[in-house]
């Protein structure tokens, strides 16, 4: 089967704009010959990062997501701003939510977050080399973090337990590498530490 467009776009209008999202109404052509309308969320550029710790561990942030309306065990993750490449968006991220920086820094790769009605591409990285320091949570979130043996987070993924597409990829990713980077420090044998803030 041809990949090449079957869709014309006869029109296209923005119905709303705000700091976060704008929302594109498009009169179009369908596959099927018929005239139709397509809206689209254009969003900016969405990042997350595995953060890495030399036993083996790994760093959840949790939150209660608006949205959903159900709190969410996660990686760190945002919205990338205009000026920025992917990788100053993670350790952005990274540094807000946690308080901590990382040495490294290496892609997982790319994904489209739900390409049926956004263009929202997300980037993914994990980090090693962590140092920690004060978080910068602005005043749309609460977060906890949770330390845990990467093994359990992606046990959490298998069960449903984490549901953010970001988190799931990003683990699922991370666990196919042949090396992963407490591998590369010769950690210690992995624990179970919570910490909540």
């Amino acid at each position: 089967m041809s990949q090449k467009n079957p869709w014309k776009t006869l029109n296209s209008r923005i119905l709303v704009s705000n700091p976060w999202f704008k929302l594109r109404q498009d009169k179009v052509i369908r596959p099927d010959g018929k005239k139709g309308e397509y809206n689209t969320i254009l969003a900016p550029t969405a990042v997350g990062v595995v953060p890495c710790f030399d036993d083996g561990t790994i760093l959840l942030v949790g939150q209660y997501r608006y949205s959903i309306s159900q709190y969410s065990w996660e990686i760190p993750e945002g919205g990338g701003k205009p000026e920025e490449k992917p990788i100053q968006t993670a350790r952005r991220e990274l540094l807000e939510e946690t308080g901590y920086r990382a040495s490294r820094y290496k892609s997982l790769g790319i994904l489209h977050t739900s390409n049926c009605f956004t263009d929202e591409i997300a980037y993914v990285f994990y980090a090693w080399g962590l140092k920690a320091g004060q978080d910068r949570q602005d005043g749309t979130e609460q977060i906890a973090t949770k330390r845990l043996p990467f093994e359990e987070a992606f046990q959490m993924a298998l069960d449903s337990k984490i549901t953010d597409s970001l988190t799931i990829v990003a683990l699922f990713r991370l666990h196919e590498l042949k090396e992963k980077p407490w591998d590369k420090k010769g950690g210690t044998k992995s624990r179970n530490r919570k910490v909540g803030r």
